[in-house]
């Protein structure tokens, strides 16, 4: 899940966007599993160089009536910033000469006793850029899932723990991975925010990581597997790729939850992103859909049939009349803010006033403002006061505060009582990499990085080029404002692959937000696709 949306900049710095936790600045030293951290002081040594850790526990969860056994493996894994030669043992990580250094912390399930190498293996991870992985772990597809709730706030602890009958352990092993800086993971040494924040550096890290697991654990010849969710789509882009050219890695799949590959496609302030109008057609039909939702246009409609008429006129008489500009006749003009008025329930007069364009968090603020409410932007179904009824945009988002400290809770405690990590250390839920996260790609082909918004469609599709049996699963929801479910689609439908390759990828629409799994009905339905896509494209099916 992700909490505070940390919203885009110039359109060329490209946004910090898709947090899906609040920034929590918070500093911690490194221990040993299971040993409390040293205070920084006169007289307390400073902690060694990052190394290795492993911590095994065993489980089982019961699944329509079927016990599964696992193991658990919380650990950690060593890596290094791309130029990386050698670090000597036992160096100090505040010595400035030491070169960048990660320690990613994991926590992997292995079933048994069932275990082998050619059981599918999937590697797992939450976006940000900035955020831990708690939320696909503790809500989406770990063994052990935190009661929440659907729609409204989640009442305050104890939050109760229960079998995940979502869990995807029924079809791969699971190794849930928190970026450097997040969660259990620490980062250390000489440029160490260089070496890890930013699209291409912590993709590397990524990569490394995954490649050091297959040689850890032997699982080379396992079915390999990437799922990430908000900023972990386009890390997963680049990841896979990186993992085809740099390690000769072909991933049997690639499951992308809640996309963004091109920031470019993302609705800004029209201030900061002027002439791009693109993103404001692909926002349309999730407007349509909340509006449905909230009774602020004809229920008399199906949801497919509302977001069928918005797609509609959004590729059509909408992106025709945005791309005229001040060129486009009054009368048209008017024509199209009815129009929208219709698909939007915003009224005309805002609509005008908007130029036609409007901006998620303005949406969110202008959709139930007579009633002094603003509606999620993670989800769009979830509601709260206006802090500031006369705001031109949301400022808070109600989704993202109705769940987060269950996670946060339910995390600190599964991994510390349950795990048996974590001792003495500092769980993040996420760090601010603010200025920190350099958004410059270098894509396929390139000799230096792109001055643009990151757009990792290249990636991807290079991937799928070097690897043709690669497959491509989409899954987003109708009510997320934070990466709308067309804009995904829209994406999907534009790489730039040959159409047989473009015959890899599969696309799967919910009735949910940001979060998919979120709610139980949703949740279910995700795994068994998720499920049968991993079934489906073993390679020892």
């Amino acid at each position: 899940m992700h909490r505070t949306l940390r919203r885009r900049r110039a359109a060329r710095r490209a946004p910090l966007l898709l947090a899906l936790v609040a920034p929590l600045a918070l500093a911690a030293l490194a221990a040993p599993a299971g040993g409390e951290a040293p205070a920084e002081g006169k007289g307390n040594p400073r902690p060694e160089s990052f190394a290795a850790e492993t911590v095994r526990t065993a489980g089982s969860v019961t699944l329509g009536g079927r016990r599964l056994d696992y193991e658990a493996i919380a650990g950690t894994l060593v890596v290094h910033g791309h130029d990386w030669d050698d670090v000597p043992q036992n160096a100090d990580p505040d010595d400035k000469s030491l070169p960048a250094q990660a320690s990613m912390f994991y926590v992997a399930y292995v079933r048994r006793p069932e275990a082998g190498t050619t059981r599918p293996v999937t590697f797992i991870y939450n976006g940000g850029p900035g955020s831990a992985s708690l939320y696909l772990h503790m809500g989406g597809f770990g063994p052990k899932r935190v009661l929440t709730a659907d729609h409204e706030h989640t009442a305050p602890a104890p939050y109760p723990l229960v079998a995940n009958e979502a869990t995807l352990l029924d079809v791969s092993d699971l190794v849930f991975i928190d970026a450097p800086g997040t969660g259990f993971s620490r980062t250390a040494g000489k440029d160490r925010d260089k070496a890890f924040y930013g699209v291409d550096a912590d993709a590397h890290a990524f990569a490394e990581f995954i490649a050091q697991f297959l040689g850890h654990y032997g699982r080379w010849n396992s079915p390999k597997y990437l799922l990430g969710e908000s900023y972990g789509t386009p890390r997963s882009a680049v990841v896979a790729d990186l993992l085809a050219r740099q390690h000769s890695i072909d991933l049997n799949g690639v499951i992308l939850i809640s996309q963004v590959l091109n920031y470019d496609s993302l609705p800004d302030a029209p201030a900061l992103n002027a002439g791009v109008d693109l993103p404001y057609t692909l926002t349309l039909p999730t407007y349509a859909a909340a509006a449905w939702y909230h009774h602020r246009i004809g229920t008399e409609r199906s949801l497919a049939s509302v977001v069928g008429e918005a797609e509609e006129f959004a590729l059509g008489e909408y992106a025709s009349a945005l791309l005229l500009g001040s060129e486009l006749p009054v009368a048209r003009r008017q024509a199209v803010a009815r129009r929208l008025h219709e698909l939007t329930g915003l009224s005309v007069e805002y609509l005008e006033r908007a130029d036609l364009r409007v901006p998620p968090l303005s949406f969110a603020q202008e959709l139930l403002r007579d009633g002094g409410q603003t509606v999620g932007q993670l989800d769009a179904r979830f509601t709260g006061p206006a802090l500031d009824r006369l705001s031109k945009g949301a400022d808070y988002d109600p989704n993202g505060t109705a769940t987060e400290a269950a996670y946060v809770a339910a995390l600190n405690h599964y991994a510390r009582e349950e795990l048996k990590f974590g001792a003495g250390r500092t769980y993040r839920p996420s760090i601010d990499v603010g200025k920190s996260w350099d958004w410059l790609h270098r894509p396929p082909g390139s000799e230096e990085a792109v001055p643009q918004a990151s757009n990792v469609l290249p990636d991807l599709a290079d991937a799928m080029k070097r690897n043709p049996h690669l497959k491509v699963q989409l899954n987003t929801g109708y009510y997320d404002l934070v990466t709308p479910y067309f804009e995904g689609v829209f994406e999907m439908h534009h790489l730039p692959v040959a159409p047989d390759l473009q015959r890899n990828v599969e696309i799967n629409l919910y009735e949910s937000g940001h979060m998919l799994y979120g709610r139980e009905s949703v949740r279910r339905v995700l795994h068994d696709r998720i499920a049968d896509f991993i079934q489906r494209t073993r390679a020892d099916r």
